[in-house]
């Protein structure tokens, strides 16, 4: 029988300066008992997203700052990090990707902190570290990750193309994997273009980070030995003309990226913060912020990452859709906002399931309030 897990919810309301979310952000760490978990001197691994630029959606760094002096304030060692992306884009390495976090505020003079990316230069500094999964015996791991004492995660919650949904499981799972392991884990991943929909406008294949799509006669074609499968030409396509099987290729996706998840956070104490604001359709990778479909809700805390996503997710379905926005317009108070995302109908919490027969933790959870 699965244990109740203990998640610490602030919401965003604030009447007075105390009250402000930012100053939450340390009642939450002394609640779910985050101090305990480090010794002095630990070097501890803040996993945050530094956002792709032109997307606004991600975690601010005035919220890591608060963490960092948490850490700091224990005696630890801490640094911000990511590892760097499968596709093209302004993170691809590690040159581009400290410049982005910098354009966006990720710098040691405003965090208190070095940011220093897990992978390295060209995302190949990684460390293998052995599980037990139904998929992979071994994981591909940001190597300054694995090499940190202990871990934060910083996630922001919200819509993923492939996942469902981006929270804790997906913040340290896909983002640590380093890019030889992004590629593991979307694989099995295969987009059709769906002909009658399609414009040949050539979207697709500008964003293809491996150049595997390209217009062969009078038809957009996708070459399916060199697609790495990571879903850049589906999020890209305005009109919304590929499409993949959800049923037989989501799933499997979602299993490896609870088993990297698993190789990360393996034999380290993490302690999760979910931020539930900003809630985009779309991952912090995009370019661009979609419109948010809710209106903002708080900030969690908890030492289960199961529990966490899972609160995250029930307080955004409870939520009435933001007016103006697709799936504000399309869904009410209790509807399955996530599943609604772009109408594909993600099974997102089969990442939860099989999380939690992994051992990671548990669904079951009791939501404190601040």
């Amino acid at each position: 029988m699965c244990m109740t897990s203990k998640v610490y919810f602030a919401s965003v309301f604030a009447k007075k300066s105390a009250d402000a979310p930012i100053n939450k952000i340390s009642t939450l760490w002394e609640m779910a008992g985050f101090g305990a978990l480090f010794k002095k001197n630990d070097f501890v691994a803040v996993k945050c997203h530094f956002g792709e630029q032109g997307n606004t959606a991600f975690v601010a760094p005035v919220y890591l700052r608060r963490v960092i002096d948490m850490l700091h304030h224990g005696g630890q060692r801490p640094f911000l990090t990511d590892a760097n992306t499968l596709y093209h884009g302004k993170r691809a390495n590690a040159v581009d990707h400290l410049m982005t976090a910098q354009f966006h505020g990720f710098t040691p003079y405003t965090v208190n902190a070095p940011v220093i990316i897990a992978d390295g230069l060209n995302g190949r500094d990684h460390v293998c570290v052995p599980i037990k999964g139904r998929h992979f015996k071994s994981v591909k791991i940001g190597s300054a990750a694995v090499h940190a004492d202990g871990m934060i995660s910083v996630a922001h919650v919200k819509g993923h193309m492939l996942a469902g949904y981006g929270g804790a499981i997906k913040n340290i799972g896909m983002g640590l994997g380093s890019r030889a392991g992004k590629q593991q884990m979307h694989s099995d991943v295969r987009p059709k273009i769906i002909t009658g929909k399609c414009k040949k406008c050539g979207r697709c294949g500008r964003h293809c980070p491996e150049g595997a799509i390209s217009l062969v006669g009078d038809v957009m074609k996708i070459d399916e030995k060199r697609c790495v499968g990571c879903g850049e030409c589906v999020q890209n396509c305005y009109e919304r003309a590929i499409a993949i099987n959800w049923e037989t290729d989501n799933k499997v996706f979602q299993e490896k990226m609870v088993e990297y998840f698993s190789g990360a956070v393996k034999d380290k104490p993490v302690g999760y913060y979910n931020f539930v604001v900003n809630v985009s359709p779309d991952c912090d990778c995009m370019d661009f912020c979609g419109a948010y479909i809710v209106p903002d809700i708080g900030i969690l805390a908890s030492l289960d990452p199961i529990a966490i996503d899972k609160a995250s997710i029930d307080l955004i379905n409870a939520q009435r859709g933001i007016k103006g926005s697709a799936i504000g317009e399309m869904t009410k108070e209790g509807d399955d906002k996530i599943k609604a995302i772009e109408g594909h109908g993600i099974d997102w919490e089969h990442q939860l399931t099989y999380a939690e027969e992994m051992g990671l933790g548990s669904r079951k959870y009791e939501l404190i309030r601040l």
